[in-house]
C-alpha cells in the first residue's frame, strides 16, 4: 500500500456511533529482520503496549496516567508521542474543539528494549481513537501518523517497526517520502525466540555507530540476502530464509554494543536456528527458528549463558503475530 499523508477533512465523523471507552493492545515488533535494516519487521503476539481511552466532556486531549515506564515518559499531552498522535489525527478532521479524550497507557515492554516499545504505543493510540470514533479510517489511513509517532519518539520517521505493529505479519517498506509498504506472506512454522539482556542500548547510539559509506562488495551481499529472505518467506523455504538471514552492514557496528552478543549468536545457531541477530536496535537480540520447540530451547540456553554472566534478562518466545493491534474488553 502507498503511504501519503491524508487530507481527512472531508471524513465525515458519526458522533452518535462514538464510543464511551475501548481498550486496545498493540504488539511488539522486531524490525529489521536481521539483513533488512529499516525495510524489514515484523510483529510478534508478545510483549505489547495497551491503550485504555475514555470519552469525556471537556475537549482535547489529555495523558490521565502511565503505568509501567518508571516515570520516564512525559504525562504532557504535547509532548508524549501517544497523545500527540491521537491530537493531530483529531485535528486533521476538524473535530479537537468537538470531542474530549482521556488516556491510560500501559506499558508491558521495557522502553529502550528494541522492541518497538514506541510503536506499539504510538499504534495502540491512534487504533484506539479510531475504534472510540467508530472506525471511520483505515490502517492505510492511520499509517502516516503512525509514521510521525517515530518520528516525535527518535527523531526519525521509519516505519519498520509501526507498519507490522500496525497491520501485523511481516512488513516491507519501500522508499523514502513516498512510502510503499507491502505485506510478506509468513511461513506457518516460524518463529521468534526473543531474549531482552538488562543492558542499555538507547536507540539514538545505535544509529551512530552506523557508517555512512558501505564497500560495493558488501551492498551486494546484503542486497542479495534481502531478496533471498523475501523469495524463502513467499516459499516457506526454510533452508533459503536460513541462508538469506545475514547482516554484513549493520551487525558488526552494534554488536559491540550488546555484551555476550556472539556467545549468544553461537549457542542460537549450534541449537537449531535458522538465523540470530538484533531486534532493532537492541539489546534484545532474536533467534528466528524453525518451530516453538526450537525457538525454547534456544532463549533458554542464551539466558542461561547471560546468567552465568551475570546479566539478568527476559525472554519472549512468539510465533509472528499476523493481526496487529486488537480491541479488548475492559475488566471492570
Amino acid at each position: 500500500m502507498p503511504v501519503y499523508q491524508n487530507n481527512l477533512k472531508d471524513k465525515k465523523i458519526d458522533f452518535d456511533a462514538i464510543k464511551d471507552k475501548v481498550r486496545v493492545f498493540a504488539p511488539a515488533t522486531v524490525a529489521n529482520m536481521i539483513c533488512g535494516f529499516d525495510i524489514l519487521g515484523f510483529a510478534v503476539d508478545e510483549p505489547g503496549d495497551e491503550v485504555k481511552m475514555y470519552r469525556v466532556s471537556e475537549p482535547g486531549v489529555r495523558i490521565r496516567s502511565i503505568v509501567g515506564d518508571g516515570g520516564r515518559l512525559p504525562l504532557d499531552a504535547d509532548r508524549n508521542t501517544v497523545s500527540a498522535c491521537v491530537k493531530m489525527l483529531l485535528i486533521d478532521l476538524g473535530i479537537l474543539q468537538d470531542i474530549g479524550v482521556e488516556i491510560e497507557l500501559i506499558k508491558h515492554m521495557p522502553i529502550g528494549s528494541g522492541l518497538g516499545s514506541s510503536s506499539a504505543s504510538t499504534v495502540a493510540g491512534l487504533f484506539a481513537i479510531n475504534a472510540l470514533l467508530g472506525n471511520p479510517l483505515t490502517k492505510d489511513e492511520l499509517m502516516p501518523y503512525c509514521v510521525e509517532g517515530e518520528r516525535l519518539a527518535c527523531g526519525h520517521g521509519h516505519a519498520d517497526n509501526v507498519a507490522p505493529a500496525l497491520i501485523g505479519g511481516i512488513t516491507l517498506v519501500r522508499g523514502g517520502s513516498d512510502l510503499d509498504i507491502v505485506k510478506i506472506p509468513v511461513p506457518s512454522e516460524l518463529y521468534a525466540g526473543i531474549v531482552f539482556p538488562q543492558v542499555d542500548v538507547p536507540t539514538r547510539d545505535a544509529r551512530q555507530l552506523i557508517k555512512e559509506k558501505v564497500h560495493l562488495k558488501d551492498a551486494v551481499t546484503q542486497w542479495g540476502n534481502i531478496a533471498g529472505l523475501v523469495a524463502g518467506l513467499f516459499q516457506s523455504d526454510y533452508e533459503l530464509i536460513s541462508r538469506s538471514m545475514h547482516d554484513v552492514i549493520i551487525e558488526p557496528s552494534r554488536a559491540i554494543l550488546i555484551p555476550e552478543f556472539y556467545a549468544m549468536k553461537e549457542i542460537a545457531l549450534s541449537n537449531g536456528a535458522l538465523s540470530f541477530g538484533i531486534s532493532g536496535s537492541g539489546p534484545s537480540v532474536v533467534a528466528v527458528s524453525k518451530g516453538k520447540e526450537v525457538a525454547e530451547i534456544v532463549t533458554t540456553k542464551i539466558q542461561e549463558h547471560l546468567s552465568a554472566n551475570g546479566i539478568e534478562s527476559f525472554k519472549y518466545v512468539s510465533a509472528v503475530n499476523v493481526e496487529g493491534p486488537k480491541v479488548l474488553p475492559f475488566n471492570d
